[in-house]
Formats: structure tokens, C-alpha cells, sequence
């Protein structure tokens, strides 16, 4: 609601404003304040203050102050991608740089901003909007001296006028009016007098219009004192100047002109008293007003006055001419400047926006090569893991497969004692028992001395029988294999590998230790540590001697390996892949690992694995 109330405000001052043509400081003041009230998302409201104000200023004369405020109002435009808007905009600098004699200027803004409306949609604000700027081209070629582009531009505002604002006779006869003002510049009087007489033919001019009227009275006043037709002279000139007087007491631009043209009238006729009043009293005006006319009053002034006071004029007219040029040259540089500064600024914005864009690219990037070349690492370890697992189990199934062999040689052994056995028992001890047998049956029914010796002796023979049958019995009830399988694949492991080293061992076992009941898993973990342990004594140890114990405490299999080489520091030792690997199967069967060493006494390796 704040806004909505702000807007009618600002549209309320600028309408009183123009339609007056004028303003006080209080008026801007209070549109600059809007500015900061609306110092909020509404971009296009912001814009739109910013063009009033501009606008304020420029019906002013106020020139730099305008073109900064249209420039504010033309970035947020051009931002927005608000054509017709931003087109609006393009011919206030460009009247604002026709104003200041940066013609050049005003044409390239000009064309420009005809390229945005020709592009939009051909409706009556945007075809008035290119009646104002052909208007505004008109003239500017006009001050240039071009005069048939002049004509040309002031053709084509007209016939767009004509389009979408037949009826309206005074926004047309404006145009007309800057026609007939280029014929009149380029000497070609009676045409502009053919324009000059259509414009006040309009018989409510003159009430509806008295300013403008005036205005077209007095350059047609002025036409036909240049064609030398003076039969209506200086009537016409005094009927304008006293309608512009009564509008305006104080005197305004077009009070200036014509008191010039008087004066000017005047002193041809040689009524050098008439003249000298009418230039004096442009001077005064213009003054105040305008300085281009003070500079055409003092040139005038000059020419009338004789003497001192003449050449008074003609010095004040040259400082001036010289002071206007440099201020003219110093707003022209002032608008290139303020140009060039904001290309700049936009050029440094597209660049730090390029900067930005190219920098999440390239953290965009970062971070996905990042990414790629961890998964790349994380599944090269994996494969290496896998691939480590991989020949792990295959060793395994080596050592399971050795252990398979070892027990199918167990097997063959205990099958060829028991046979050895039986044919002792049925070779042996059956026969000698089948013949004590048959000699006592004999010696059954004899009760000599010698028969009673004979059978004291028999009875000594089946003495002796019985201890070879429970020798025998003994043998068969200790399964002379039983539960040292294990121990016979590690015995084997340790002949092996200690003639490949160069080593002496010694094995002690605890038969307490009932392999049978121990896992093949955990048989062949406790194979591959005792075989690592091998190597590494081998390697880095330069031992001579390594003793390797199997106790069993507290359902505890308790390993160890002892050997009597160099010895390390354990606590700056790097841990390598033998260790690594000894401590994943530890791990794997739920065990510890303690390793003590002393430098030039030995090693000593201590395995605890639990039964279960």
C-alpha cells in the first residue's frame, strides 16, 4: 500500500512539474527521497524515479543532473530487459546531449534507441515515442547546418504523428513548426512560410495553445523579415512579444528571441533608441535564463552601441563564447567519462561473472576428479584386498589339502601297525598259546614230579603270554597317532624350512592338546604364523637356533617361537606386511600377539589362541 501511495505521489509531481516547466528544489528533494523509499526489490519502480527526476531536471536545464539520473535509470532498464522503457530513457540523454552540443552523442543515442522501439510492437506509445525522437534528430542536424536531413527526420516525425494522433493539431503543428524552422535556416522561406501559415490558420490556436502561438508568430514574423517582406513588420513581432509577456511577466526564452528580433529589426531601420531597448532588455532576460541567447544579446549589443560600450559587448561576448566552449567541451567529456566508466564497470562485471563461472567450474571439476580418484584408490585397495583373500584361501586350501595328505598317511600307518599286530597276535601269540594248550591238556591227567615241573613251566609260559598280550593290548589302545597329526605336518614344515635356512630346531608339544577338536581353520592360521615367523627369522634375524612349544592353559593354546638372533628395538620396528599379516589372522582366530626382543639375545614370539 506504501508503495502504491508512492507511485501516485511521484506520477503527481512530475505531471504538475511538466506541465509548468518548471520545478523547485523542493520538488526533486522530494522524488530523491522516494528514491530511498523505495529502496526494495521493485527495481522497475526505482528505474521509474529515477527517469522523473531526470526529466525535472532536464526541463530545467539542468543538464549533468539529468544525465546522471538517466543513466541510473537506463542501467536498471537495460537490466530489467525493459525495452520501451529503456528507449524512453535513450531519448531523454539523447535531448539532454543535443542540449550541451554533443551532437555526435545525441545522434548515436538517437539510433539507438529507434533500434529498440522498431523491434517492439508497433502500438501508439511506442510510435510516439519515435515521432519524438525523429523530432529530436530533426533538430539537432538543423544545429549542424544538415539541413536536408533535418527536413527529412521532421517529414517522418509528422507522417508517424499523423498515424496514431490525427486529431491531436497541436502535437503535429509542433513538428511542423521544427520544419518550417529547418527551411527557414536553409534559406527556403517560402516553404517554411507555407507551414507557418497552416500552424496559424488554427483560429483556437491562439486560445488553447497562447504560448505556442506566440512562438510560431514570431518565427514567422522573423521569415519575412529574412525574405525582405515587411509590410506586416514589426506588428507581428510586438502582437507575439506582448502575448508571451502577459503568460509570462518575468520574461522567458521566447520573450528572448523576439525582443532580439526587434532589436535587431530596429537598428536595420536605423532606429537606434528602439533597437538599443529591445537588445538591452533581451540581454537582461537571457541573463538569467539562458546563456546561449546572453551570448547571440552581447554579439548584438555590440553591433548597436558605439564606442567603449561596443567594444565592452564584443570583450564580454568573447570571454563568454570562450567560457561556454570550455564548458560545453568540459560536459562532453564529463558524459564521455561518465559513459566510459559505466562500459567499464559493466565490462568488469561480466568479467568477475566470467571469473566466478569459470571457478565453479573448475571447483566443479576438482571436486569430481576428487571423487573419481578416491573410488579409483578405494577399488584398487579393494582389489587388492580381494586379491590378497583370494591367494590367502588358496594357501589355505594348500595347507588344508597337505593337512588331508598328512592325515591319509596317519591313516595308511595306523592301518599297516594294526595289521602287523594281528598277524603278531595270531602268528605269535595264538600259536604259542594253542601249543601250551595241547601240552598241558596232555600233562591234564599225569600227577609225576616231572609232569608237575613240565606244568610249573607251562604256567610260567602263559605268564609270559599274558604280558605279551597286554603289551600287545597296550599298543592297540594307544592309538600311536592319535591327535599328533598336527604336530606331525608342523614337524614336517619345520624339517623343511629349517634346512632351507640353514636353522637347528626343537619342538616341544603339549600331548594334552587334543588337535582332532581344533579347526581346520584355526590349524591353518597357526601353520601360516609359525611358517611367517620361519621367514622372517630367516631374513632378518641371522639366528642359528629356533625353539617352537605348544602348551595348552586354561583351554588356551599357548605358541611359542624362540630364537637366538640379533633381536630389534620392538618399538621403533616398522610394521611391514608379515606383521600386518600375522595380526589379521590373530585377529581372525580371536587371538593375541605379544613379540619381546632384545638386541644380540633373540626374539621371542607369544601366540595365545583360545580352544572354542
Amino acid at each position: 500500500m506504501k508503495l502504491l501511495v508512492s507511485h501516485i505521489l511521484i506520477l503527481f509531481l512530475c505531471v504538475n512539474a511538466l506541465a509548468q516547466q518548471k520545478t523547485s528544489l523542493n520538488t526533486i528533494d522530494s522524488l530523491k527521497k522516494n528514491v530511498l523509499f523505495n529502496k526494495t526489490n521493485d527495481s522497475l519502480s526505482i528505474a521509474k524515479v529515477h527517469f522523473s527526476i531526470a526529466q525535472l531536471y532536464r526541463f530545467n536545464f539542468l543538464g549533468d543532473s539529468a544525465y546522471y539520473h538517466y543513466l541510473k535509470s537506463e542501467k536498471i532498464f537495460k537490466k530489467l530487459e525493459n525495452d520501451f522503457e529503456l528507449a524512453q530513457t535513450l531519448y531523454g540523454i539523447a535531448v539532454v546531449q543535443k542540449n550541451e552540443k554533443d551532437f555526435t552523442g545525441s545522434e548515436v543515442t538517437s539510433i539507438e534507441a529507434l533500434s529498440l522501439l522498431d523491434n517492439l510492437k508497433q502500438t501508439n506509445d511506442v510510435k510516439r515515442s519515435k515521432s519524438y525522437i525523429y523530432n529530436n534528430l530533426g533538430l539537432l542536424f538543423g544545429e549542424l547546418g544538415q539541413f536536408e536531413e533535418s527536413i527529412s527526420y521532421h517529414k517522418t516525425a509528422i507522417k508517424i504523428k499523423e498515424e496514431y494522433d490525427s486529431l491531436n493539431s497541436y502535437n503535429i503543428n509542433v513538428s511542423k513548426n521544427n520544419l518550417a524552422l529547418s527551411y527557414k535556416k536553409s534559406k527556403d522561406y517560402k516553404l517554411a512560410i507555407k507551414y507557418y501559415d497552416e500552424i496559424l490558420s488554427d483560429k483556437n490556436l491562439i486560445k488553447t495553445r497562447p504560448d505556442f502561438y506566440a512562438l510560431v508568430l514570431d518565427n514567422y514574423a522573423h521569415t519575412l523579415y529574412l525574405s525582405n517582406s515587411i509590410k506586416k513588420l514589426p506588428q507581428l513581432y510586438l502582437k507575439a512579444l506582448r502575448i508571451t509577456d502577459s503568460i509570462n511577466p518575468n520574461g522567458g526564452y521566447n520573450s528572448i528571441i523576439i525582443n532580439q528580433h526587434l532589436a535587431q529589426f530596429y537598428f536595420d531601420r536605423k532606429n537606434i533608441d528602439s533597437a538599443m531597448y529591445y537588445a538591452y532588455k533581451a540581454k537582461n532576460i537571457a541573463e538569467l535564463y539562458h546563456n546561449d541567447e546572453y551570448l547571440t544579446s552581447l554579439l548584438l549589443l555590440s553591433k548597436i552601441e558605439e564606442g567603449e560600450k561596443a567594444v565592452e559587448h564584443l570583450n564580454a561576448y568573447v570571454q563568454l563564447s570562450d567560457s561556454l566552449q570550455k564548458a560545453e567541451r568540459s560536459i562532453r567529456n564529463k558524459f564521455a567519462r561518465i559513459r566510459f566508466e559505466t562500459k567499464q564497470i559493466e565490462q568488469e562485471n561480466i568479467r568477475i561473472a566470467k571469473e566466478r563461472m569459470w571457478l565453479l567450474i573448475i571447483s566443479v571439476v576438482i571436486v569430481l576428479a576428487s571423487f573419481l580418484l578416491y573410488l579409483v584408490i578405494t577399488q584398487r585397495n579393494k582389489n587388492k584386498e580381494l586379491q590378497f583373500i583370494q591367494k590367502q584361501q588358496e594357501t589355505n586350501e594348500e595347507i588344508y589339502n597337505l593337512m588331508l595328505s598328512q592325515n591319509e598317511s596317519i591313516e595308511e600307518a595306523r592301518t599297516l601297525e594294526k595289521k602287523r599286530i594281528s598277524e603278531e597276535l595270531h602268528d605269535g601269540v595264538l600259536g604259542r598259546l594253542f601249543g601250551t594248550r595241547l601240552s598241558l591238556d596232555s600233562l591234564n591227567m599225569n600227577n609225576t614230579t616231572e609232569a608237575i615241573k613240565t606244568r610249573s613251566q607251562y604256567i610260567d609260559e602263559l605268564k609270559t603270554i599274558e604280558e605279551d598280550i597286554r603289551k600287545v593290548s597296550h599298543e592297540l589302545n594307544t592309538d600311536f597317532v592319535s591327535g599328533s597329526g598336527f604336530v606331525d605336518i608342523i614337524k614336517t614344515l619345520l624339517e623343511t624350512q629349517t634346512l632351507a635356512y640353514g636353522l637347528s630346531y626343537e619342538l616341544d608339544h603339549d600331548d594334552d592338546i587334543n588337535w582332532d577338536s581344533v579347526t581346520n581353520k584355526k590349524k591353518i592360521h597357526i601353520y601360516r604364523i609359525i611358517q611367517e615367523n620361519l621367514h622372517n627369522i630367516y631374513k632378518h634375524a641371522n639366528a642359528k637356533h629356533v625353539k617352537i612349544s605348544f602348551k595348552l592353559k586354561n583351554n588356551v593354546i599357548c605358541l611359542t617361537i624362540e630364537d637366538d638372533g640379533s633381536g630389534f628395538d620392538v618399538n621403533k620396528a616398522k610394521s611391514g606386511i608379515g606383521l600386518k599379516n600375522m595380526n589379521s589372522r590373530i585377529k581372525e582366530i580371536n587371538g593375541t600377539l605379544v613379540i619381546n626382543s632384545e638386541k644380540d639375545i633373540g626374539t621371542k614370539v607369544t601366540i595365545e589362541a583360545p580352544l572354542p
